[in-house]
Order: C-alpha cells, then sequence, then structure tokens
C-alpha cells in the first residue's frame, strides 16, 4: 500500500469520513497480495530494508520526539496512571533499544527457506520441510509505541505482511514511526502492502472479519479484550491475556539472592506482563527472608499485601482471595507463605497465568521438580522474571508472550513467525502402484 494511499486511509479514519476510506477487506486484500511477494524476497533484501528503517529512524528522531511529547502532554492531562505514562514514553533510551533489536535481527540467520527434513521415500521420490512466512499477521497492541518498531522489523525479516493497530493514546507517536519505517522499507524495494496502520477503532470489528486475508491474529491488551478477539474472529489468535508471575522462595534459598531477584522482578518496570506480581514464601524461611525483604520493597515504593502468616514477622496490609490470580501492573505485591513446593507448584498453576515463574533454592532437585511440574511458558531458577523478553533471549525482538501450547510459545520471535511447507519432488510416480503393492516405501533420511 503507498505512502499516499495509506494517508488518505488515515485521515479519512481519523476525521471520521471513513466512507471515503478503502473498505478493511479490501486493505487485507491488497495485504494478501502482496505477502506471496514478500515471501519471495531474499534475506539480503530484508535486512538491507532492516538497515534502512535503523538509519531513518535515527534520521528522524526529533520528528519521533515531538510526536511522542504530544501524546504524553494529552495523557497527562487525561491523568493516566505514571506506570502508563512511562510505557507510553519513547525516549532516547527506547529509539536505542529498538535499533539495537533492529541489529540483532539483522545479525540472525535467515529463518527462511531452512530445511528441517529431507527424506528419501523411494527411489526419485523426496520430501523436503522447508520453513516459509505465515503470511499477513494482524497485530493489535497496547500503549507501547516501542512494540510497532519491534513488530514490523520482526515482520520484516520474518518475510511477513503486517498489519498494526496501535492504541489512541500513542496515536501521534505511531503515525510518525509507521511513516518513517514505511518510506525506509518501500524505498529499499520491500512490497508496498508489507506494512499498514489502522488507526480507527471500529476498524478493529471489521479486521477480525478478514479471514480469507489475515493469517494470523496477536492481540496485546486486557484479558477482556483478548477475549473478545477469540469470540468474535475466526482467525487463528496467539498471545496472552495476563502477565500473572510468581516467584517461589524456597526453604533452601539464598536470602542475598532471593531479595534483589524480587526486587528487580517487580519494580525493574512494574507494567510490564513479566513483572511479579505473588510472591510465596516457604514457612520456614519466611523469619530470615521477609524483614530484609520488606526492607528493599519499602525503599522502592512497594505496597506488599499479604496473608496472616506473611503479617506474622512483617507489617502490611492484609491480602485477599482477589490478590491471588491479579495482574496489578503497578507497585504492588501479593504475599503468601507456604508449606512446601508442591503447594507453591499448586498455587501457581491455580491462579497463574502461564506466562513465567521463578524458584528461588540451592536446591537442584527442587528446582528440577518445580520447572518439570509448574506449566508455564518460562520456567526460572534463581532469576528476575524480566527476562521473560525476546531481545533479552537473543531473538532480536518480539510481537508478543504466547502462553499458549501450540505452534508458538514464551517470547514470540522470528521462530514463532515462520511456519512450514512440505515440497515433493517425483519423477512419474502415482499413489496406486503403492496401494496395490507394485511398488514399495524406501524411507530414508538425507542429511
Amino acid at each position: 500500500m503507498s505512502v499516499n494511499n495509506t494517508q488518505q486511509i488515515r485521515g479519512a479514519q481519523t476525521s471520521g469520513a471513513a466512507a471515503n476510506a478503502p473498505a478493511m477487506k479490501d486493505i487485507a486484500a491488497r495485504v494478501k497480495a502482496d505477502s506471496f511477494r514478500m515471501a519471495a524476497l531474499s534475506n539480503e533484501l530484508r535486512n538491507k530494508a532492516l538497515n534502512a528503517v535503523s538509519c531513518a529512524l535515527e534520521e528522524h528522531r526529533e520528528e519521533i520526539r515531538r510526536a511522542n511529547e504530544l501524546d504524553l502532554a494529552r495523557a497527562e492531562e487525561a491523568q493516566i496512571p505514571a506506570p502508563v505514562l512511562k510505557r507510553l514514553r519513547f525516549d532516547e533510551h527506547k529509539l536505542a533499544d529498538v535499533k539495537a533489536g533492529i541489529e540483532s535481527l539483522i545479525s540472525l540467520p535467515d529463518p527462511l527457506f531452512r530445511p528441517l527434513l529431507t527424506r528419501q521415500l523411494d527411489q526419485d521420490l523426496i520430501l523436503k520441510k522447508v520453513t516459509c512466512p505465515i503470511g499477513v499477521i494482524g497485530v493489535i497492541f497496547e500503549s507501547r509505541p516501542d512494540a510497532l518498531v519491534q513488530i514490523a522489523a520482526l515482520c520484516l525479516k520474518s518475510g511477513n505482511c503486517a498489519i498494526l493497530k496501535g492504541g489512541s493514546e500513542a496515536a501521534n507517536t505511531n503515525r510518525a514511526l509507521f511513516d518513517v519505517i514505511y518510506a525506509a522499507g518501500t524505498g529499499a524495494g520491500v512490497p508496498e502492502g508489507f506494512l499498514t496502520l489502522v488507526e480507527s477503532r471500529s476498524e478493529i470489528d471489521e479486521l477480525l472479519t478478514c479471514d480469507g486475508s489475515i493469517d494470523l491474529l496477536i492481540p496485546r491488551g486486557s484479558n477482556a479484550f483478548v477475549q473478545y478477539i477469540m469470540d468474535h474472529s475466526k482467525i487463528p489468535v496467539m498471545g496472552h491475556a495476563d502477565g500473572v508471575c510468581h516467584i517461589y522462595v524456597d526453604k533452601d534459598a539464598d536470602v542475598d539472592k532471593a531479595v534483589p531477584i524480587i526486587a528487580d522482578a517487580k519494580t525493574q518496570y512494574a507494567v510490564a506482563c513479566n513483572a511479579v506480581e505473588t510472591i510465596l514464601v516457604h514457612k520456614d524461611i519466611a523469619p530470615a527472608l521477609l524483614p530484609a525483604l520488606k526492607k528493599a520493597l519499602d525503599d522502592r515504593s512497594v505496597k506488599i499485601r499479604g496473608t496472616a502468616g506473611i503479617r506474622a514477622f512483617i507489617d502490611c496490609e492484609s491480602a485477599g482471595d482477589e490478590d491471588f490470580g491479579h495482574e496489578f501492573s503497578d507497585y504492588i505485591l501479593a504475599m503468601k507463605t507456604v508449606d512446601g513446593l508442591d503447594e507453591a507448584i499448586y498455587h501457581i498453576n491455580r491462579f497463574g497465568s502461564h506466562h513465567t515463574d521463578c524458584i528461588v533454592t540451592e536446591d537442584a532437585e527442587a528446582a528440577e521438580r518445580f520447572m518439570l511440574l509448574v506449566d508455564s511458558a518460562g520456567v526460572y531458577q534463581n532469576c528476575s522474571t524480566r527476562f521473560a523478553d525476546g531481545f533479552r533471549y537473543g531473538f532480536g525482538a518480539e510481537v508478543g508472550i504466547s502462553t499458549g501450547k501450540l505452534h508458538a510459545r514464551g517470547p514470540v520471535g522470528l521462530d514463532g513467525l515462520v511456519t512450514y511447507k512440505y515440497k515433493l519432488f517425483g519423477n512419474g510416480q502415482i499413489v496406486a502402484d503403492y496401494a496395490e503393492g507394485r511398488r514399495s516405501f524406501h524411507f530414508e533420511d538425507i542429511k
């Protein structure tokens, strides 16, 4: 889709003159047509386009900054909570982060056209399983404008086209970033449909009906929103709703390790989906851990809501049933004492969101049991849950985190944005010969 056409669509949506804009199904159909051209691009051209995007972001940094200031000013007037404002801000640090992510993507091997299997079925009948793009990916994401850059870059590297819908609170920043990325990508030779920005909220419902053109939806938002997407579309949906992460401090934990791990997991970025929300404490280590942990959390303005077992050792608010299984996205922690490892595992599997959960212990057998039985996309020992991130995993970036078990799980980087196809090379063979016994298969994997 050309820049002028895209801007025309945006302007019509923003002004309410939607009748003058192409229908969402028409837009998606054009993107789908370009996705086949996108799938055939060489790794060299895709990397060239990524480099162009990185350079353009640097060149237009002031325009992006001014757009972000408009969004921040509007958000402050609306008295949006401080943690959300932090997520909305696109400053020099976030620009450096997204550029580092792009450079990392460029350095990664090509995820496309990789042979996963080469098998001889019979003489002159060769089967190959080869990676390929998914096609058209629709991503509906929250207020973080840096997510737009990460998603665009990942889709570009993986040969997918993307249709993006960002939060209205970041509209100016998203528009500025999109314009820069779109111009850089098409200028490098990428098909015009590689990236599309949808700005009207009403377009979401139309987007959900485009199952003939959109191959995958990735929603990033509240539990209710993600469930709405799943309930109102035939398009496959990948992603997660809540980020209810736990840290269990075992009886054999090192307190000097546990305190900074918990403080980092809660406060390094409290609104992130991989920030810890619940701390489970083995009753035997509670006397040594809790006073030191409370001091560290008090220093970082974290409010503790604890059960009676917690309040026996520190002064804090009382925790109710509603505090467990809840994503606070704020400087609040729910805390509970448990009798042992099995109770902790049960609690996490019942109240968690299958995102990322950690055990702090020096007991290798306890850690192994925890990692075996906790049913989450990420299971950690002795480190912050904040490591659950595509960039920190060396994926370059991520389009989101999946807590499902099909196709992709955990931070979804390049591997989660490709699928595969089977190629069969023959020499006149027909199935009747095999079905009627005139020929037989001789399976042999070829390396």
